[in-house]
């Protein structure tokens, strides 16, 4: 990566990125409408095209799970019941509880907070498996209460899913899982099939016909985000490390070759140092080609003149990750405005929250922390207002009411409580 310097350019253009973004909208109408009209038959097909994989029965079996719990080893079951306690113990901090207010005229006013009852988890496969996903995506909804979670993800050409994606959906908790993936999942989840339920919310990352056909079923069923390519933003400062620093930025780039890895730095050797570092740690890496493609495409090493500098960068960016790996890390923390989730200090790297600290890591991407939040325990709920006025109660506000409703010409509305009033 060239490194570049504010005392050269404006943080608008350091800060700038324009990623090409393919356009499968038509493609994906067409795949909503085929499983709309089709159901399973047209689910068999796509599998069939897409994934290469003949499938008789789309639902896993109890028979298929079982196996993959035999087949992944003790130690990394043990890590995912570690993760999933971490994991609980965050998201159970979130929970929310109704209320209720009383006065003595005789009125009632609350709130309730109800689980949504079913949701379908989107797992993504191709070039990874993530059983992280699972985790992150299934257990707050399983906090908050859901009746029924329905997980798909696409199979190989065998048929097969991956055992650690089985492995983690268990642990979870996971009600159904089905071997459906793309644009066809998406829409199978929300129409509904003969074997796949319809659900009331979709959640959980894709590639591009994924996000699209997330797009184009929302208000039809709920979604959580529109998830773009991932990306990590690191305010560094002359006692970082930079063998740290380059490891951090390549386990982001090595995501996909849209993924984003940006260094903010005060200080130009470390710059310098990071920039050394990335070379010699690509060339062991074995995702190098995904990794350099990122790297070349859309890293930035950044020299700012002091750390306020940076940190307005970091706000500009409102990046997925912000690392924070800086002597005091606390003391910056209350001046990030955007960011998804932020890791505070040398020792809390990035990675840490993509399997296992706590909390989700599930993130508004591509500058959407500006103005929304991560996957938790809120996105499986609604609330409910409700409301009971007495007789006397009512008799208190009807004059008011009235004089709202007339003004603003709903003669209806000012009946409804005027017959009441004329009967109090």
């Amino acid at each position: 990566m060239t490194i570049r310097r504010t005392s050269e350019e404006s943080i608008t253009a350091l800060t700038s990125r324009e990623v090409e973004s393919q356009d499968v909208t038509e493609v994906v109408a067409e795949i909503l409408a085929d499983v709309k009209q089709n159901g399973d038959e047209a689910i068999r097909a796509y599998t069939k095209k897409f994934d290469g994989a003949k499938l008789a029965e789309l639902r896993v079996s109890e028979a298929e799970i079982s196996s993959a719990i035999q087949e992944t080893t003790p130690e990394f079951l043990a890590v995912l019941e570690q993760a999933k306690q971490n994991i609980q113990q965050f998201h159970e901090k979130q929970v929310q509880r109704g209320f209720i207010t009383t006065d003595e005229q005789g009125t009632v006013m609350g709130q309730r907070v109800i689980p949504l009852e079913k949701v379908g988890v989107y797992v993504p496969g191709g070039t990874a498996a993530y059983p992280s996903t699972v985790l992150m995506d299934v257990l707050p909804a399983k906090i908050a209460g859901v009746s029924k979670i329905v997980m798909i993800t696409p199979p190989n050409a065998e048929g097969k899913i991956p055992t650690a994606i089985l492995a983690a959906a268990k642990i979870a908790g996971v009600d159904e899982i089905y071997k459906v993936g793309g644009a066809q999942g998406v829409a199978a989840l929300a129409y509904g099939t003969e074997s796949l339920p319809k659900v009331d919310k979709i959640v959980g990352p894709g590639n591009i016909f994924v996000a699209t056909a997330k797009r184009m079923v929302y208000g039809l069923v709920d979604i959580d985000m529109i998830a773009g390519p991932s990306d990590v933003l690191i305010v560094a400062d002359e006692s970082a490390n930079p063998r740290w620093l380059a490891a951090d930025l390549l386990a982001q780039a090595e995501h996909d070759a849209l993924a984003q890895a940006i260094l903010v730095t005060t200080n130009e050797e470390l710059a310098q140092a990071v920039q050394v570092e990335l070379q010699a740690q690509l060339d062991a890496l074995p995702r190098k080609e995904i990794a350099q493609q990122s790297i070349d495409n859309n890293g930035k090493l950044i020299v700012a003149k002091d750390i306020e500098e940076a940190l307005a960068i970091a706000n500009q960016v409102a990046p997925e990750h912000l690392e924070l790996c800086v002597a005091e890390p606390f003391s910056l923390l209350g001046k990030v405005k955007h960011a998804g989730s932020v890791f505070l200090g040398h020792y809390t790297p990035e990675v840490l929250g993509d399997y296992f600290a706590g909390p989700n890591h599930t993130l508004p991407t591509e500058g959407t922390a500006r103005f929304s939040s991560p996957l938790s325990v809120d996105d499986f709920i609604k609330k409910s207002s409700y409301l009971y006025y007495s007789k006397e109660a009512l008799h208190t506000v009807a004059n008011q009411v009235i004089d709202f409703a007339e003004m603003e010409g709903l003669s209806g509305h000012a009946r409804s409580m005027r017959v009441r009033k004329e009967e109090l």
